[in-house]
């Protein structure tokens, strides 16, 4: 049922495109979303790929306007990545018409039926976002 929702996601999803990004340059725009100022090795390894395929994704988003590469003050050889204006606003719309979509797809579902799936949604969110913080590489060294 897992795999059938996730295909069936992708496919209510692909009704909002995601161009003129590939889905590997739309990856790289949520992590600057979510880890703004990283630099190139750290993302390379976030994608689990090399800092040459890395360096070449960034490239086409920064040509598009997507992100922006800035020199870090501590480290001259060091840059940092951050989503740019523009970016932000794609992912905005890009958010946007998606919701769109599953709007319409949950508009045809019965009121019941809806209720069940925002209490799964919100069991789910709530446990990844546990096991997320728990096997983030601080947590186990944090002290209250």
């Amino acid at each position: 049922m897992t795999t059938t929702a996730v295909e069936l996601l992708e496919v209510v999803w692909g009704r909002a495109s995601t161009a003129p990004t590939s889905a590997s340059q739309l990856r790289v725009l949520h992590i600057l979303e979510h880890q703004d100022g990283i630099n190139l090795r750290t993302l390379a390894e976030t994608l689990a790929s090399t800092p040459p395929s890395t360096s070449r994704l960034c490239d086409r988003l920064h040509a598009a306007g997507f992100i922006e590469r800035v020199v870090s003050a501590e480290d001259r050889r060091e840059v940092r990545l951050h989503l740019s204006s523009r970016g932000r606003a794609f992912l905005a719309d890009l958010r946007t018409r998606r919701e769109r979509e599953l709007r319409k797809v949950l508009a045809d579902m019965p009121a019941a039926k809806r209720t069940a799936l925002l209490e799964g949604l919100e069991s789910f969110c709530a446990t990844a976002a546990t096991q997320i913080h728990d096997e983030a590489p601080d947590s186990s060294s944090q002290t209250a």
